[in-house]
């Protein structure tokens, strides 16, 4: 099907310039609640006939509208799913109209998907639809940071309160510029234990970070948020790699002694491709290069975990380097990715593991959706029943050719 972006416009499809410019303005204010509403209206500001706004869920199955009335769409089975799963538009055709699915996104998130009806389709309207969807997309960012309502109405269970208070410290699930995405996913989605994850740009540098706390319950949690804080802290105070791990030992050592938690914390130089990374007792990070798992690449001697390395090892931490190649993957996980069980008792495993990221990834499926499909393979397997956290973060490295 041709581009219908790419089609003349039609002479007919008015815009009302001055009312779109008063909604965008009511959008600065509009309750949550209300999102639907408006939504409408700027559809019809932009010569369409309605719009309305489907939110994926915490665990990606699903994406729910905001209206109420209407039942979610799921994602691995339906014309918004497709337009969800691959970050392009779709177009169906409903009888007494059109409707065109866009993605919703921010940044590098999938936020959900956009459903703008129309009565025909050329290149106006469809370039008018994404530009709703741009604008849509950054107005719900916007409201959800501090709207309870959107949270609740993209859960499909009762959160447990361990989670509730690790899920708030946690950053989106992707984040990236033209140069680099990293991209994680976490599970159980609502009664996690000790995992966490957190990456963010500062500059032309990618942070990322991942955390496995000692146990299963509020403390674990709190052991993980704690250390999130400090590294946080730490590098919107300027810190380079090691000093930002070292406030987090002292911060686990000061607040919370009797607890640590294993992780890696990542430093990408998204100009040059240097990566730096210190592993303080985690499973080593894997680097994946064109179709094939460099073995060993980014092991390292094992170092104490935070939070004890001050009573261990008093020198500084050991800062590990390597440069990477543009389309280089970096793998981050949890052990309870790998020791997830099938009902026989048999492993997920590294192989298996590493080889889906691969296929999927040959397959020409983007970084969140590798990952979204791979979590859910891995619940699969243990029939949603996980025995530990399991979590994963994926980031690579893709420099603007000159």
């Amino acid at each position: 099907m041709p581009d219908p972006s790419q089609a003349p416009a039609d002479p007919g499809a008015a815009v009302d310039e001055s009312r779109l410019e008063e909604l965008i303005t009511e959008a600065q204010i509009v309750l949550p609640v209300e999102l639907s509403a408006l939504a409408n209206r700027c559809a019809s500001a932009l010569g369409l006939k309605s719009a309305l706004i489907h939110l994926v869920d915490l665990q990606q199955w699903l994406l729910v509208p905001l209206d109420e009335s209407l039942e979610p769409l799921p994602v691995d089975a339906s014309e918004a799913g497709w337009a969800y799963r691959t970050v392009s538009p779709r177009v169906t055709d409903e009888g007494d109209g059109l409707v065109i699915w866009v993605p919703l996104i921010d940044g590098a998130e999938r936020l959900g998907v956009l459903a703008v009806r129309t009565a025909t389709l050329d290149g106006s309207r469809m370039r008018r639809s994404r530009m709703l969807a741009d604008l849509l997309a950054m107005v719900v960012t916007s409201k959800r940071a501090y709207s309870d309502w959107i949270a609740a109405r993209t859960r499909t269970a009762t959160m447990q309160l361990p989670a509730e208070m690790l899920r708030a410290f946690l950053p989106p699930r992707t984040i990236g510029s033209r140069q680099c995405v990293s991209t994680a996913v976490l599970e159980p989605a609502y009664d996690v234990g000790g995992d966490a994850f957190d990456h963010a740009v500062v500059k032309q540098v990618l942070h990322t970070m991942i955390l496995d706390g000692m146990g299963h319950d509020l403390a674990s949690g709190l052991t993980t948020s704690l250390a999130m804080a400090g590294a946080r802290n730490a590098r919107r105070s300027g810190a380079d790699l090691p000093e930002l791990v070292g406030s987090v030992d002292r911060a686990l050592a000061q607040w919370l002694p009797d607890h640590f938690c294993t992780g890696v914390a990542c430093r990408l130089d998204a100009a040059t491709g240097e990566l730096r990374w210190i592993n303080c007792g985690h499973p080593p990070p894997l680097l994946i290069r064109g179709e094939r798992v460099l073995d060993g690449a980014l092991d390292s001697p094992p170092q104490p975990p935070i939070g004890l390395y001050l009573e261990l090892a008093p020198a500084a931490r050991q800062v590990h380097k390597t440069t990477l190649e543009p389309g280089d993957r970096v793998l981050l996980y949890t052990d309870g990715v790998i020791d997830a069980r099938d009902a026989n008792g048999v492993e997920f495993g590294l192989d298996r593991f590493t080889d889906f990221i691969i296929r999927a990834s040959a397959a020409g499926q983007l970084p969140a959706e590798v990952l979204r499909l791979l979590i859910h393979a891995i619940l699969d397997y243990q029939h949603n029943n996980l025995r530990d956290d399991a979590t994963i973060l994926l980031f690579e490295w893709h420099p603007q050719q000159p």
